[in-house]
C-alpha cells in the first residue's frame, strides 16, 4: 500500500530527497546492528539518484549493495544492471561498499535481510522482474515461496532475468517506489485500479500490507 507520496518538481530535487532518505535509513541500520543492505533497481531512471547517493558520507564499508533484479548478461553488456550500479553508485564515497551481483553468483541467495529496497516500474506495470506473462511469475509472487531469488523469462523482458521474490522484497524496513514522468504516473494509476495482478504485477506490491513510499516527479 502507498503510505506516503513524495512529489517533486524536478529530477534533481527527487534524487536529493530519495538519497537523503535512503542514506538516513542505512545509517540507522548500521547504528542498530552494525551493517545494512540496500537493494536497488536498474534502468535509466535511477542514475541521478545513484550519483547523488554515492556522495553521501555514510559508513559505506559496513553497507552491502545488491540488485532487486538482473538480466542474465555479463557486466560487459551495457544492459547489465550490475554495470549500471558499478558505474553510477559504487563511486565517490560509496566505492567502499560491498557489492553482491545476482548473475552467476550463487552466494546472492545467502545475502541478509534487504533493509532498504528501491523499486522502479515499467510502462507495462512490471516491477523487479515481475513481468506480465513471465514463465515463473506465480513463483516469484508466491508469498509462501521458500525461494529468495528465481529465474524468470517473459516476452517483454528481453533477456532471461533473475529477481528477488516478492516476500523477500517486502521483508524490508524501507520500501520505496521511484518513478518519473506523467506516463509512469498514468501507469501507476491504472495499477491502483481494479484488475488482475498478472496483468500488472506491480499490483502485488501495491496491494500488500507493506507500507510503500512513492517518489515521483513530472
Amino acid at each position: 500500500m502507498i503510505a506516503k507520496e513524495r512529489l517533486f518538481e524536478s529530477r534533481g530535487s527527487l534524487s536529493s530527497a530519495l538519497a537523503t532518505d535512503v542514506a538516513n535509513a542505512l545509517q540507522h541500520h548500521v547504528r542498530v546492528k552494525g551493517s545494512a543492505c540496500l537493494a536497488v533497481s536498474g534502468g535509466s531512471t535511477p542514475k541521478l539518484f545513484f550519483e547523488t547517493l554515492s556522495r553521501f558520507d555514510v559508513p559505506w564499508s559496513r553497507i552491502t549493495v545488491t540488485l532487486v533484479d538482473e538480466r542474465q548478461v555479463s557486466e560487459t553488456n551495457p544492459r547489465s544492471n550490475a554495470r549500471l550500479v558499478r558505474e553510477n553508485l559504487l563511486q565517490n564515497s560509496a566505492a567502499g561498499a560491498e557489492f553482491v551481483p545476482l548473475f552467476e553468483n550463487p552466494d546472492a541467495e545467502n545475502i541478509g535481510t534487504l533493509d532498504v529496497v528501491v523499486l522502479g516500474m515499467g510502462n507495462d506495470g512490471h516491477t523487479a522482474s515481475f513481468f506480465p506473462g513471465g514463465d515463473n511469475l506465480s513463483e516469484a509472487l508466491n508469498p509462501k515461496t521458500g525461494k529468495r531469488i528465481v529465474a524468470i523469462s517473459a516476452p517483454a523482458a528481453g533477456e532471461p532475468r533473475l529477481t528477488f521474490t516478492l516476500p523477500t522484497l517486502l521483508d524490508t524496513s524501507l520500501l520505496c517506489l521511484h518513478i518519473e514522468g506523467q506516463e509512469k504516473r498514468d501507469v501507476l494509476n491504472r495499477a491502483l485500479a481494479e484488475g488482475p495482478v498478472e496483468a500488472m504485477p506491480v499490483r502485488a506490491v501495491l496491494r500488500s500490507k507493506k507500507p510503500l513510499t512513492l517518489y515521483w516527479c513530472p
